[in-house]
């Protein structure tokens, strides 16, 4: 790989489909500017499990894409957090991202969560992160698989190209 290639890492968790709709999005997005642009860099989205320590560290630029759960980060992303937080710790110091929560009504609690993570690895917050409200409130509509907007979905490939154009 060339050394002046540079990697957009997307890191989602999802169980009813919205964040990682919204980590698609992104990704497509950041594709089309890559190609426009005639870049070579790499855009990488990898589910918070299949992350490795390895991806982390030659990652140039981060999306986190969640859903709130109980107004925090959902447990497997949490666990990602979890269990990569020492070892990146003094490794990735102000390196740019951003991230996309998506919740059944307030998001608040689960972006605080992440963005107190990302401070504590210094890492440099280049593009908003936004909340994409859902509207889910019966136990019915909190468990059924979601479908975005298309006003959601362009809001998710704004912050995936604008996060790739800061690369």
């Amino acid at each position: 790989m060339d050394a002046n290639t540079k990697t957009l890492l997307i890191i989602w968790h999802s169980r009813t489909h919205a964040a990682r709709q919204a980590a698609q999005a992104a990704y497509e997005s950041a594709c089309k500017i890559r190609q426009e642009l005639g870049q070579s860099d790499e855009i990488i989205m990898l589910h918070a499990n299949e992350t490795t320590l390895d991806v982390l560290l030659q990652a140039d630029a981060y999306l986190f894409c969640a859903p709130e759960n109980l107004a925090s980060l959902s447990g497997a992303m949490k666990e990602f957090f979890d269990r990569f937080y020492y070892d990146l710790l003094g490794n990735i110091e102000g390196r740019p991202y951003s991230a996309i929560i998506t919740a059944g009504s307030d998001g608040q609690g689960a972006l605080r969560q992440l963005q107190r993570i990302c401070t504590g690895w210094r890492l440099n917050e280049k593009v908003k992160p936004i909340i994409l409200n859902t509207a889910s409130q019966t136990k019915e509509e909190i468990l059924a698989p979601k479908t975005l907007t298309a006003e959601q979905l362009a809001k998710a490939a704004e912050v995936g190209s604008t996060l790739y154009a800061w690369l």
